[in-house]
C-alpha cells in the first residue's frame, strides 16, 4: 500500500519536510519512491508537484492526515479537513464523559441527599469495624511453639522419594 507522507529533514531546531510517496511499511526516514514537494514550517513555504500528486492518488496512494489537510488547503483535492487526534478517541469515552457530566449536575442539584448518603456510609463502616474488633480476639488461637528435638542434628522435614519415570526403549 502506498502512502503520501512527510519525512523530516534539516538541522536541529530548523526542520524541513519533504512530501514523498513510499510504501506504508517502509521506515519514515528510509526509502521512498518519489519526492512530491517540500514544506518549510518556519518560513511557511510549500512547494508541491500537483500533477505527480494527482497521478499517485489515482494509483491508489493514500495521504497521511497532515498531507491530506495540506492538499485540501492548496485545493489539489476536495473534501473536509481531518481533525488532528480525532482518531485516538474512542466513541465509548465520549459517551462516558457525557454521562459523567450528567451525574455531576444531578449531584449539584441534590447536595443534601449526597451528604446524608455519605453519613450513612460512614456509620455503617464504623459499625462493621466495631464488630470486627470485638470478634478478633476470640477467634485467635494461641500460637504453639514447636517442640525442640531431643538431638541437635535432627531436622523436622521429611524427604519424600522422587517419582521414577519409565522410558520406552
Amino acid at each position: 500500500m502506498l502512502r503520501i507522507r512527510l519525512t523530516r529533514r534539516g538541522k536541529r531546531n530548523r526542520p524541513f519536510f519533504r512530501i514523498v510517496v513510499s510504501e506504508a511499511r517502509a521506515p519514515i526516514k528510509g526509502r521512498f519512491i518519489e519526492v512530491l514537494g517540500g514544506l518549510d514550517p518556519l518560513g511557511k513555504k510549500v512547494s508541491l508537484k500537483e500533477e505527480r500528486i494527482k497521478y499517485w492518488l489515482s494509483c491508489g496512494a493514500k495521504p497521511s492526515d497532515t498531507v491530506h489537510n495540506l492538499l485540501v488547503d492548496h485545493k489539489i483535492i476536495t473534501g473536509a479537513k481531518i481533525k488532528k487526534f480525532a482518531h485516538r478517541k474512542k466513541k465509548g469515552e465520549e459517551a462516558r464523559k457525557e454521562e459523567g457530566t450528567q451525574q455531576n449536575v444531578e449531584k449539584e442539584e441534590k447536595p443534601a441527599e449526597a451528604e446524608k448518603e455519605k453519613q450513612e456510609d460512614a456509620a455503617t463502616q464504623k459499625e462493621t469495624a466495631d464488630k470486627e474488633e470485638k470478634t478478633e480476639p476470640a477467634q485467635k488461637a494461641p500460637k504453639e511453639e514447636p517442640k525442640p528435638e531431643e538431638t541437635e542434628g535432627a531436622t523436622n522435614s521429611k524427604v519424600e522419594p522422587l517419582p521414577t519415570i519409565e522410558t520406552k526403549p
